[in-house]
């Protein structure tokens, strides 16, 4: 075959344009740090990376939604501890009332506090965060019980809030409130507090005490359940930190550029670019008007 100038010509610029074509890609990998910047480069990373980023997205989502969690589970804890403390300084009253040593005096200032820690209960449980009623199931916008009439309110909705924290997996972040702030919590308050007021005695007043342990007992058991789900939330979390870094390292290996093999790669092609044009250079220089003069 006979070999012509043309042909040397239109080779080496073929060559020297994809010598172009591939310092190209090693410079876009150099300023993006990804492998591809286009799926057509390689489908199959591209694909990869997908799902991988679909991973890492629904990690994420779950992270909020345990935020979320959290949220309301601190401050559902936070407020059955204030409960808690109210209902113990109400059974401590109700101790002292019922020894017998108080006049009707002292009975009747015993009543007015009782019906303070009353309200201050009921205030507890219109506990109200981030515009949204935490005891009152999932009717979150209207208040469980009216402030002006505590013992003939409604009773709160227990229907339970459920967010989904891992991938099929749903959990309960609201407590029971029925178990705790019911009508017969504020109706034993208003009849212990008119029990101090009126003409009963000592000895009858401490039947109430029996009635007071079981609502304290009643706190205690639905803070313990939040407390159990507490301790699950965290250990979700934990797995799903795992989880993200797991997919966070994946998506890196599948479509981050090794920038040290780049640099290396890009040196290399600009080495071979520069020894092309040279020697091109020189192939295409003589040609037959050289040799015409």
């Amino acid at each position: 075959m006979r070999v012509t100038q043309s042909m040397l010509s239109n080779n080496m610029l073929r060559n020297l344009s994809d010598s172009y074509r591939n310092m190209g890609k090693y410079q876009e990998q150099l300023s993006t740090g990804k492998k591809i910047s286009r799926p057509s480069q390689d489908p199959v990373v591209a694909m990869k990376g997908i799902n991988y980023r679909q991973q890492v997205t629904e990690v994420e989502q779950f992270q909020r939604n345990i935020g979320e969690v959290h949220n309301w589970m601190d401050n559902s804890d936070a407020a059955l501890d204030k409960a808690t403390q109210a209902m113990q300084r109400v059974r401590e009253l109700t101790v002292q009332a019922s020894n017998e040593t108080y006049n009707s005096d002292q009975l009747s200032a015993v009543g007015k506090e009782i019906r303070q820690l009353k309200e201050h209960i009921g205030s507890i449980a219109n506990t109200k965060v981030n515009h949204k009623y935490i005891f009152n199931g999932s009717n979150t916008t209207e208040a469980p019980f009216d402030m002006e009439d505590l013992e003939g309110s409604v009773s709160p909705g227990n229907d339970p809030i459920n967010i989904e924290v891992s991938s099929g997996v749903k959990l309960q972040t609201n407590i029971t409130p029925g178990n705790v702030f019911n009508q017969k919590l504020f109706e034993d308050l208003e009849n212990f507090a008119s029990a101090l007021e009126g003409d009963t005695t000592q000895g009858e007043l401490g039947d109430f005490i029996e009635s007071f342990d079981g609502h304290i007992g009643n706190i205690v058991n639905e803070r313990a359940d939040l407390g159990a789900r507490m301790n699950r939330v965290d250990l979700i979390e934990d797995r799903l930190e795992s989880q993200k870094v797991s997919a966070t390292r994946m998506m890196s290996d599948n479509e981050d550029a090794d920038i040290e093999k780049v640099i290396t790669d890009l040196k290399t092609q600009e080495s071979v670019h520069r020894a092309a044009m040279g020697v091109g250079a020189r192939i295409i220089q003589p040609s037959l008007m050289d040799f015409l003069r």
